[in-house]
């Protein structure tokens, strides 16, 4: 499997493809773009057949070596058999097993539809986020011990990437982790998780800002290519190729879960924000797995709500980026978006590369075909199967109770959103899946608000906002971050 950048253009150095390892540890192509496949590996019904009988570990290394074909496969197969495991995936509730990994559970079903809930918030940071991140650890960890290396990630958290990558690297020969996160927007939890890791190669910066500012920091450092060499920065963000590949193995496993044979169609609703999981998604699709609908949930950041109903893409100011109960959602400028722009517009890097210089420049872009807009590309939004809806506050509150009282499930906030809007894109005979982003323990404060009592939390979680934590906060600055990263790197 060779990759190619979706801003490659004939003159660029990354025209030339590239293989699987050499892309896993830089994250953004050298002309700015993001990594993608040449082509998606196609899956028939034979194999997705063949599939349903293995277990998850057995399944993301069939899965993954479609693309990581340059890594042995027997290296590969025990990667996959050392990550997914019922040791490291060890909070299942009550009613799920931990060796399924990603437990389905039917929370209705009816004339309406059925609407099932995939767990996948039971690794170490309580996350769906580790469901990657656990991979890309030991990924990382095995090219850097192949040649001796080192590596410096550096990356950026709205909430719950910071801990899975941490939790992942933590201890990792060779590794460092420089990890920005908007000062005082995460949960009291989720700072818990990030501040107070005291490992020597974990550094945690706050910046006095919102994610889209952490975000253009990590963006402006990768694409400083001479800094980015010397000192040997990669990324483990969405825009990782390796990251969202990943994801795409727990869709696999929904479908073989919550289907009898390959006649049968299901849509995943998934709450969004960077866009990294729903393309997951969309790259499942694109290899054949029969998903009717791929509904994106926000929540009053609605950029990509917008767009999927209008075909405007309209980046929000840091000003306009609002602070919510859903706050892994509070991003404005969705960096993985760019994947699937490329495959909506017929993978035209010229044209994806335009686009994007169109959001640099204009705060976004319009493919809507109405007056002054880029074109009509929007209309073939419909062929991929997206749609999308939005949640507010209120919403998230309802939506808790109700799960709560029918069902229950005490759910995170993020999850409500998912939820609510999957409810509103039921059809009969689609079992409707809603991928969990995250266990409630890690945004309690709403759920206290909801409920009126506490999450529960699982065992060695109970008093972790009390345990010292280490940070420094920051401006949104980047020559003063290159200093910094630069003194701490001892390269």
């Amino acid at each position: 499997m060779q990759y190619v950048s979706t801003r490659a253009t004939s003159a660029s150095a990354s025209r030339n493809p590239e293989t699987f390892s050499t892309i896993l540890l830089g994250g953004l192509a050298p002309d700015g773009g993001l990594f993608m496949p040449g082509e998606y590996p196609q899956i028939g019904s034979e194999e997705l057949s063949a599939w349903r009988a293995l277990s998850y570990a057995e399944l993301a290394h069939a899965i993954l070596r479609k693309f990581a074909t340059d890594i042995p496969d027997a290296d590969l197969k025990a990667l996959t058999a050392k990550t997914y495991t019922p040791e490291v995936y060890r909070n299942a509730r009550a009613g799920e097993s931990a060796r399924d990994i990603t437990p389905l559970r039917t929370l209705e079903d009816g004339p309406g539809g059925m609407l099932v809930l995939q767990a996948l918030s039971n690794g170490p940071t309580l996350a769906f986020k580790d469901m990657a991140m656990q991979l890309l650890g030991n990924l990382f960890e095995y090219a850097l011990a192949k040649d001796d290396d080192e590596l410096n990630i550096y990356g950026a958290t709205s909430g719950d990437t910071g801990s899975a990558a941490e939790y992942a690297m933590r201890g990792k020969r060779g590794v460092r982790v420089f990890m920005l996160s908007p000062a005082g927007k995460m949960s009291p939890f989720q700072t818990a998780q990030m501040f107070s890791l005291q490992d020597p190669n974990i550094f945690n910066i706050a910046v006095d800002g919102v994610f889209d500012d952490c975000q253009d920091l990590v963006k402006a450092v990768s694409n400083d290519l001479a800094f980015k060499a010397r000192h040997k920065i990669g990324t483990v963000n969405s825009i990782n190729w390796a990251r969202v590949v990943a994801q795409v193995v727990y869709y696999f496993r929904g479908y073989l879960a919550a289907t009898t044979d390959n006649t049968q169609r299901v849509s995943f609703t998934v709450p969004s924000g960077n866009f990294g999981n729903v393309c997951a998604g969309h790259i499942a699709r694109m290899m054949g797995l029969p998903i009717d609908k791929l509904v994106v949930a926000t929540n009053e950041n609605d950029v990509l709500d917008e767009f999927f109903r209008t075909g405007r893409y309209r980046v929000r100011k840091a000003s306009e980026t609002l602070h919510t109960s859903s706050p892994s959602m509070d991003i404005s400028k969705a960096s993985n978006f760019e994947r699937f722009v490329y495959d909506l517009v017929g993978r035209d890097s010229e044209r994806t590369r335009a686009l994007m210089r169109k959001v640099d420049t204009h705060g976004g872009f319009d493919l809507s075909g109405g007056p002054g807009a880029d074109g009509d590309e929007f209309k073939r939004v419909s062929e991929y199967g997206f749609v999308s809806g939005k949640s507010t506050h209120a919403d998230r509150l309802a939506t808790i109770r109700m799960v709560a009282d029918d069902y229950g499930i005490v759910i995170d906030t993020h999850t409500a959103d998912g939820i609510k809007v999957a409810r509103e894109h039921m059809a009969p005979g689609v079992p409707m899946i809603v991928l969990e982003t995250a266990l409630a323990a890690k945004f309690n404060e709403t759920i206290l608000e909801a409920l009126g009592t506490d999450a529960e939390r699982p065992a060695g979680f109970e008093d972790i906002e009390a345990l010292p934590q280490k940070f420094v906060v920051m401006q949104p600055n980047v020559d003063e971050m290159k200093t910094f990263i630069a003194a701490h790197t001892g390269l």
